[in-house]
């Protein structure tokens, strides 16, 4: 256990440090080539990881792609201002408005796709309005928290939702009609929570009138319409695909290696840099840590959890949920989420309480917001906001993340029930 707990910190310190330069993907790989030398876990471990993430890395894959190409026609900065611009100058109207439509893009896009498009965009239209420094940290810092609360109603929506699907054998309407209603509070909790900790550095005027029209955004309009009915032609084929046990990854990157197809026969964007610019590196990632972390599981931390569980569920129904919830919560913000999701699904195996597995979902999903290593939307947010010049402090964060995250966290488990 010492062993293979060293080895997961370490492993954890440098894909948040990322000391020159050095990669997520690259750090996550590194760690686990040493814990299969250090005889940590096997090739059959190596396999048995491989298995339970390969559909849920190649639908991240292809949910991305799409993802960057609406970008590269407008779709999203077209979304961005027309938000804008329905709030009629109010910076309050304009807030909750930027959060439902994080909402929106994190249930469509996924919790990471949200945090790589919308965040730039969002920020380079705070700039434009000449806001100042406190009110653009306000609309980020509820932006980022919406885009991992926002992404619990489609198994697509987030990695942990796709994993753990697979890991039960969860259909993709059967996700939908438990998750569905827990989304909606989670967005609207979301909305209270955020405007009461926040509302002193929203203005309540915003000059519009600087913005440019949500037309000029779009760099093809022909393409623009049709992405409308493509989208909805992708849910469609994700209900079928849920008929005939077809996994989500094969319409997740079908889907988006045939829109990319569409708009490069277009000429509006450039399949090879699409290509190029994608973020392998999670594909890397994704790999690497569940590996890194299975080298827990091997040293008996899923046994220890497992007693928690099996306590949680002898109870009532309230503290087996409740308490499953807080939970992965608090271990998604201490480890990531992604490998607290994998060594939880394992311990709940032989639990058979599935609101138990959905809390699960819903802590590995918002727990993570506590800190800024929770989860690898966040790291991509705070990597993405360092680049335009916005520094976020380690204590900033967690002292937001923990005030905000528990009582959201509270409601939509409640939800659950």
């Amino acid at each position: 256990m010492i062993l293979a707990s060293t080895i997961f910190l370490v492993t954890l310190l440098f894909i948040i440090v990322q000391p020159r330069g050095l990669q997520i993907g690259t750090s996550a790989i590194v760690g686990a080539v040493v814990a299969l030398i250090a005889g940590v876990v096997t090739m059959s471990d190596v396999w048995i990881v491989y298995d339970i993430i390969w559909n849920a890395t190649l639908a991240f894959i292809g949910i991305i792609i799409l993802s960057m190409v609406l970008d590269e026609i407008g779709f999203f900065e077209w979304a961005a201002l027309k938000m804008a611009k329905l709030s009629n100058g109010s910076g309050h109207r304009m807030f909750f408005y930027s959060i439902i439509l994080g909402a929106i893009v994190s249930a469509l896009f996924a919790n990471d796709g949200a945090a790589l498009i919308l965040t730039p965009i969002l920020l380079a239209k705070m700039k434009v309005l000449k806001l100042n420094a406190k009110t653009i940290l306000a609309f980020l810092l509820a932006g980022g928290f919406i885009s991992d609360s926002g992404s619990l109603p489609f198994v697509f929506s987030n990695l942990t939702n796709i994993v753990t699907a697979d890991y039960f054998n969860i259909g993709f309407s059967e996700f939908i009609s438990n998750m569905i209603l827990p989304y909606l509070v989670s967005v609207l909790a979301s909305m209270l929570v955020l405007w009461v900790v926040l509302r002193k550095d929203i203005p309540k005027t915003v000059d519009i009138t600087l913005l440019k029209n949500p037309k000029d955004a779009i760099k093809h309009q022909g393409l623009f319409n049709f992405s409308w009915f493509f989208i909805a032609l992708l849910l469609a084929g994700y209900f079928i695909g849920d008929a005939y046990n077809i996994p989500v990854s094969v319409f997740a990157l079908g889907g988006g290696v045939l829109f990319l197809l569409i708009a490069s026969y277009t000429k509006t964007v450039d399949a090879k840099v699409i290509i190029k610019e994608a973020p392998w590196q999670v594909v890397w990632f994704s790999l690497g840590l569940y590996i890194v972390v299975y080298g827990l599981k091997n040293a008996g931390l899923t046994e220890y959890i497992t007693e928690v569980l099996v306590f949680l569920n002898s109870q009532s129904e309230l503290v087996a949920v409740v308490g499953t919830g807080f939970l992965s919560a608090i271990l998604s913000a201490v480890m990531n989420n992604m490998p607290t999701i994998m060594v939880m699904n394992i311990a709940l195996e032989d639990i058979s309480n599935q609101a138990m597995i959905y809390a699960n979902i819903v802590g590995c999903n918002l727990g993570p917001k506590m800190t800024p290593f929770g989860s690898l939307a966040t790291l991509l947010w705070l990597h993405t906001l360092d680049k335009k010049g916005v520094k976020i402090s380690f204590w900033s964060y967690s002292k937001f993340g923990l005030i905000v995250t528990p009582p959201v966290l509270l409601l939509v488990l409640l939800s659950l029930l």
